[in-house]
């Protein structure tokens, strides 16, 4: 008979392989943004809960909180089950915060995306206006859920991401009182992340990422630029365009935290951005960014996509642990209606290639 010690052991050694987010000693985390639906369809997003039994998908983050300012979150069909807070734009989505603890009960690193490709607001026009504005951040979704107006009620998020697309100001006094508020928080371990362009340096945050503020890890956007996944050179040891090394560069010589990761950001799908790639044509992509100490995987864009894209999720995964396919099946959602839906307050979701 095995002991009981001994089957608790085995337990202990199984769980944290099955219910895992973001893994800083890792090269295999997949982070994967949910909450745009660029695919388009109406069905083509189900609700967060869906993905979060996968165990190939470490990281999710919601896209967006597309207001920041004035705080206006976007979820796309997903708001649909969602109502606006009276005298705010701000979106109350209890189903969102229901799944998000369901999601980290799978042990899903959940996290928030600020910004994205329909953030007009440009920033902050002093540092006191930007610290006020982490205040509120903070008090709408970090770990004090007696505040009033929280979108998604007495869930507490594991962290924050910065996806910016153009120019903005005094953010680097922004995400510094966030990291503040993060930091002194003792009841969870919270994440700091940014989704830059792959051209380097990053036109929009720059500022943060030029070592004043400490990320843990950032997951780049190597799409939609000439420095993206389709500039590889198959077989060559230096390359021209696309410029892996040179970030692995930043992390080691200008990054506040010099043991931060990066993520290869790719499209989960040929509508997800340009410059997609096949799984198979991702491997020796894969392969290659190993050889870095700051790889730590794969980011996708997004979840609807990737979900119409059946197998990718499976063989990325491969590449990343080497045994060749995922452990989890990748769900294909079929939809036959190319549709919008209105939630209330702002929805749509950002434009394909528009992360």
């Amino acid at each position: 008979m095995v002991s009981s010690q001994l089957t608790l052991a085995s337990l202990a050694s199984i769980i944290p392989s099955v219910l895992a987010g973001f893994d800083a000693s890792s090269q295999t985390n997949v982070a994967v943004y949910w909450g745009q639906n660029s695919y388009g369809q109406a069905s083509s997003q189900t609700r967060l809960s869906t993905y979060c039994s996968n165990s190939d998908i470490n990281i999710i983050p919601l896209s967006f909180l597309n207001g920041i300012r004035t705080p206006i979150a976007n979820f796309a069909n997903a708001g649909d089950n969602c109502t606006v807070f009276a005298g705010t734009q701000l979106l109350d989505c209890p189903q969102i915060e229901e799944d998000i603890k369901a999601c980290q009960q799978e042990g899903k690193t959940i996290i928030l995306s600020l910004g994205g490709a329909t953030y007009t607001e440009g920033g902050f026009s002093d540092s006191a206006s930007a610290e006020s504005a982490a205040d509120n951040v903070w008090s709408l979704f970090g770990s004090d859920t007696s505040t009033e107006n929280r979108p998604f009620g007495s869930a507490v998020i594991d962290g924050f991401d910065f996806d910016f697309e153009s120019t903005t100001q005094n953010f680097v006094p922004f995400a510094s009182r966030l990291r503040s508020h993060m930091d002194s928080d003792s009841s969870k371990t919270y994440y700091l992340s940014a989704a830059p362009q792959c051209v380097y340096p990053d036109a929009a945050m720059n500022d943060m990422l030029n070592g004043a503020i400490s990320f843990d890890y950032i997951m780049i956007q190597f799409y939609n630029n000439y420095c993206g996944i389709q500039s590889f050179t198959p077989g060559s040891s230096t390359q021209n365009n696309f410029n892996f090394q040179t970030w692995d560069n930043w992390a080691k010589q200008t990054s506040k935290n010099p043991n931060v990761k990066i993520l290869l950001g790719v499209p989960a799908n040929t509508g997800g951005g340009g410059g997609y790639q096949p799984a198979s044509a991702l491997a020796p992509i894969i392969q290659y960014s190993k050889q870095f100490s700051s790889f730590g995987g794969v980011m996708m864009w997004d979840m609807s996509q990737l979900y119409q894209n059946p197998g990718f999720l499976d063989s990325v995964y491969g590449s990343l642990s080497g045994s060749g396919s995922g452990t989890t099946p990748t769900t294909t959602l079929t939809t036959s209606t190319r549709t919008t839906t209105t939630a209330p307050g702002p929805t749509v979701g950002v434009p394909q290639w528009g992360q």
